[in-house]
């Protein structure tokens, strides 16, 4: 019996050498090295700051209902562009495109290279009347105070617009000629389906321009929001989710309550509304194993032992991160019902009842993958399943390519303190419908965000520091120079 434990202590004290022998050996150091810091270039602070703010005040709005749309607002922010940044009307080519979305194009010299996409969107979601009272400043004014520009727009996504074409002015004022030819496409109407980024995409395939890489919205600098890491880091969009919506309904005969039968067909739906969300989809550690692999080396000890010993741990780390709704959408897709409805009166029994359940979905899930889970998981012939406004996920892009490559050093290049790592963006970006154009297509945006300032992304009190906004200028520009040498 003594022999047996022995045995055992042994096997654990061997499994505990292990453990600890992988969490200070699996992960190495392979963040860019900085050999030579970006010089920043000189700008007129008052005067970017000033353009800034006046295009903020500018309300491009996106609603829903497209009868809404103010078509002066948009035609306002056309002449505040070509008004603030001459040189970029003087150099490019400007093509307008269903309306209101534009592409800028640089040419360059070096027809052999292929371009370089940047990417961005005009307009802004609508503010709540409810929540107007909570503005500290009003949420179109471009006030700017104690070092911070206030308004909607200036993180989603003004501040990209405004600072590629900061970026480009300053590049075309210091007469350089580019190599490679460098485009900008900016689209009014992401934040209501991006219909105008589609044309772009449709304009570009016409063409048969294939892009080097695209860099779109997506990712940002992260303070305190990735659990674990000890500094700032810079999520760089891969891949983004997919979307559906799956419309369940159900035929009744009607009639009146006094004489139900054993089912209506509201409690069809019910059931099938219970079924699904108590069948959650596989949750993977695919991308957060990716952002382990690449920062993984700084997190601190208690986080590396499980990370770095997932073939024994993995069910613990899976468990920790499906315990927040916000690392548990990085692991899977996400179901959530969103709609139910049924009879119109208490005491008549429906004759239609209906259930609507949005869908993330997750890259190597697929819209078909998903109808064929609803159909088991349901297993009810009465309910029928009709996809609406779907959206395949993304391709994952790779690391290894000049894109990622240039994003990644330019970010460490102006700050050696900040952690770059590839992440999966939750939500949906124009650059989805410009899959057939690259396989390097990035998310990111230099705008750094706190757990406090992550909630005014579409929130109240939307705000950017203008030290974030000089910082995005900044990389924007050696994002331009960069590409556009070649």
């Amino acid at each position: 019996m003594k022999k047996i434990a022995l045995f055992i202590s042994l096997l654990l004290l061997l499994l505990a050498g292990v453990l600890m022998y992988r969490a200070v050996t699996v992960f190495s150091d392979t963040q860019f090295q900085v050999t030579e810091a970006l010089v920043p270039q000189e700008l007129d602070e008052s005067q970017v700051v000033s353009r800034f703010s006046q295009a903020i005040q500018i309300p491009t709005i996106s609603y829903d209902d497209r009868s809404q749309f103010d078509h002066q607002a948009f035609s306002d922010f056309h002449a505040h562009l070509a008004k603030s940044f001459p040189l970029v009307s003087q150099y490019t080519q400007q093509t307008r495109i269903a309306d209101y979305s534009v592409v800028y194009h640089l040419v360059g010299q070096n027809t052999a290279l292929k371009p370089a996409l940047f990417m961005g969107h005009m307009d802004v979601v609508p503010i709540e009347e409810a929540s107007l009272a909570d503005w500290q400043q009003e949420p179109f004014s471009g006030a700017v105070k104690d070092g911070v520009i206030w308004g909607r727009g200036t993180i989603d996504d003004k501040v990209s617009v405004l600072a590629l074409m900061e970026s480009m002015e300053l590049y075309l004022a210091q007469g350089h000629q580019p190599q490679r030819s460098i485009y900008f496409a900016f689209g009014h109407d992401e934040e209501a389906g991006g219909d105008g980024a589609k044309a772009i995409a449709e304009h570009f395939a016409q063409q048969n321009i294939q892009f080097e890489f695209i860099l779109d919205e997506g990712g940002v600098v992260t303070d305190g929001i990735v659990p674990g890491a000890p500094q700032p880091v810079a999520l760089v969009g891969v891949a983004e989710k997919g979307f559906v919506n799956f419309h369940l309904s159900v035929k009744g005969e009607g009639g009146h309550s006094s004489q139900p039968p054993d089912h209506t067909a509201a409690g069809i739906i019910a059931q099938a509304v219970v079924d699904i969300e108590n069948h959650p989809f596989t949750a993977k550690l695919d991308f957060f194993a990716m952002m382990f692999e690449k920062i993984g080396f700084a997190m601190p000890l208690n986080s590396r032992l499980p990370l770095a010993n997932l073939w024994l741990l993995s069910p613990v780390v899976e468990q920790a991160l499906l315990a927040k709704p916000s690392s548990a959408a990085s692991m899977r897709t996400t179901t959530a019902v969103t709609m139910l409805q049924g009879s119109n009166k208490s005491n008549v029994l429906p004759t239609v009842a209906s259930a609507v359940v949005n869908f993330r979905i997750l890259p190597g899930d697929t819209i078909a993958s998903i109808r064929a889970h609803l159909i088991k998981v349901i297993d009810n012939p009465l309910v029928q399943i009709e996809a609406h406004l779907a959206n395949e996920a993304s391709a994952l892009s790779p690391t290894n390519a000049l894109g990622f490559e240039l994003i990644e050093s330019t970010i460490r290049r102006l700050d050696d303190n900040v952690l770059v790592s590839p992440y999966l963006v939750q939500g949906a970006t124009d650059s989805r419908h410009f899959q057939a154009l690259s396989k390097n297509i990035y998310r990111f945006m230099m705008v750094s965000l706190n757990p406090t300032t992550l909630k005014q992304f579409h929130g109240v009190n939307e705000q950017i520091s203008v030290k974030d906004y000089l910082q995005a200028i900044q990389f924007y520009y050696a994002m331009v120079k960069q590409s556009a040498e070649g």
